[in-house]
C-alpha cells in the first residue's frame, strides 16, 4: 500500500492541523491523543513518511523507539503510574486508522483498564496532562 502525503498526522507534522505538542527531535514528534484511553495517552510518530511498521526503515523505527522509551519514563512520572502500555497497529486488518506510523503509550495504574476508544478529550484538561508531561520530560 502506498504512503498517503494527506493522512492526519502528515497534516499535523505540516502545520496543517494544531496538535499539543510534549516532545521532538530531529526524527520523531510527539503529541497528545485527542481521544485517550488513559490519562497522559500519547503518540509517537516519525517525522519521515511511512505508513506503519511494516514499511518503516530500521532507522525511523529506532528512532521511534527510543523517543516511545523517553516518553514511557515521562508520562509515569508525570502521573506516578505503575506501568505503561505501548500499543502499535499495521493496516487495517491489524486495527490501524490512521496510516502513518504511530506508537501510542499510556501511563498505567493497578486495577484501572483503559477508556474505551473514540471519546474526544477536553482540550482543558488535555492541556493541563501535557503540561504534566513536559514538565516531567525537563
Amino acid at each position: 500500500m502506498a504512503y498517503d502525503n494527506d493522512n492526519i498526522f502528515a497534516k499535523i507534522l505540516r502545520g496543517e492541523i494544531p496538535s499539543e505538542k510534549l516532545y521532538e527531535d530531529a526524527d520523531t514528534y510527539v503529541f497528545m491523543d485527542i481521544m485517550p484511553r488513559a490519562d497522559g495517552h500519547c503518540l509517537i510518530i516519525p517525522k519521515t513518511p511511512c505508513r506503519n511498521m511494516l514499511d518503516a526503515t530500521p532507522e525511523q523505527l529506532s528512532a521511534c523507539l527510543r523517543t516511545v522509551q523517553k516518553m514511557g519514563h515521562a508520562v509515569m512520572k508525570a502521573f506516578d503510574a505503575k506501568g505503561v502500555t505501548v500499543q502499535q497497529f499495521n493496516e487495517a486488518a491489524g486495527g490501524q486508522e490512521v496510516f502513518h506510523l504511530h506508537y501510542h503509550v499510556l501511563p498505567r495504574h493497578e486495577g484501572v483498564g483503559l477508556r474505551a476508544p473514540g471519546q474526544m478529550a477536553d482540550f482543558d484538561v488535555l492541556k493541563a496532562q501535557a503540561e504534566k508531561i513536559r514538565a516531567a520530560l525537563a
